[in-house]
């Protein structure tokens, strides 16, 4: 779940640069790609039943 996480803020943080700065609007593609992929992880995270088993 961490992982996911922190790929969001990533995407978050990637798409604020490529808004914000000239000439870096490439950025905001990879903010928006690199969402797309930690929704992915999310969903098929969540499919799974969430929590892995506990010993």
């Amino acid at each position: 779940m961490a992982w996911i996480l922190f790929l969001v803020l990533v995407a978050i943080v990637l798409g604020l640069i490529g808004v914000a700065a000239k000439g870096l609007l490439y950025l905001l593609f990879i903010g928006i790609l690199v969402l797309l992929v930690a929704v992915a992880l999310g969903g098929a995270r969540f499919r799974q039943g969430g929590r892995p088993p506990t010993r």
